[in-house]
């Protein structure tokens, strides 16, 4: 009962990291290994767990997602896609050694949205010109098309990057891409759940008892999130990835 009532309480802190600025798995999936489950299992099961708190704090952001212009609901195709190829190569690996790369992977990403702002306006002056040819969005779609395998594969520090590329994007409204993120999300997690849940993966008891916690920490973090300016929103991003990592290469190695 105990061990629940933890899981829980970890599923309502995953919902809330999540909504606020990513990352929650790298909290909920040491959580999963905690309660017994094995790191292929506990990685499985974290689509069950995000799913809930994306919904929720996707409501939560609702007034911004009215002001997201609707061609970029077309970046959901290459993330669908991406997502159902990474959880396809999940159902087929024995999931040994892929914690090994992960910290290296939240590294890089922290280190994409730290100096996002310099490198968009870099790309924007050099993509002007050949914006003719090659339209910005369809850079973007190409660039999440990977992310979405990653995020089917081990979601883990997904938040980050997503942010990372919708970043890239003509919105710089830090609460509008995170609405952004939280609805691409969401689809991604369904897709991975349609193609893990014929398997033994998943580990439903734990999942949807994290999940309910999630659901309530969705909406909460999201109604937080909001009343945080977007400076303090990118540090809080850049600190939570750099000591997850940390913590994860320490462990691994």
């Amino acid at each position: 009962m105990l061990k629940d009532i933890l899981l829980l309480f970890a599923g309502f802190l995953v919902g809330c990291m999540n909504a606020i600025a990513g990352g929650g798995m790298l909290l909920g999936f040491p959580a999963l290994l905690a309660y017994g489950l094995s790191a292929l299992t506990a990685n499985a099961t974290g689509p069950i767990v995000v799913l809930p708190g994306q919904i929720t704090s996707a409501y939560g952001y609702r007034e911004y997602l009215r002001k997201t212009p609707l061609k970029y609901a077309w970046l959901l195709v290459p993330c669908v896609v991406g997502a159902f190829i990474g959880a396809n190569l999940l159902r087929h690996t024995s999931g040994d050694t892929f914690e090994e790369f992960v910290p290296w992977l939240i590294l890089f990403a922290v280190a994409i949205f730290a100096f996002q702002p310099f490198l968009h306006n870099y790309l924007h002056k050099h993509m002007r010109a050949r914006s003719n040819r090659i339209k910005p969005l369809v850079i973007i779609g190409i660039g999440l098309f990977p992310v979405g395998i990653y995020g089917g594969y081990f979601g883990a520090g997904l938040g980050f990057i997503m942010l990372a590329f919708l970043g890239f994007t003509k919105i710089h409204d830090a609460h509008q891409i995170n609405a952004m993120k939280n609805v691409a999300a969401t689809f991604m997690c369904i897709v991975s759940i349609t193609v893990l849940s014929s398997s033994s993966l998943i580990n439903w008891h734990a999942g949807l008892i994290m999940a309910v916690g999630s659901a309530i920490g969705g909406y909460s973090g999201a109604r937080l999130a909001q009343k945080i300016s977007n400076h303090s929103i990118r540090v809080v991003v850049i600190i939570i990835g750099t000591v997850t990592a940390t913590y994860l290469a320490l462990r691994n190695y």
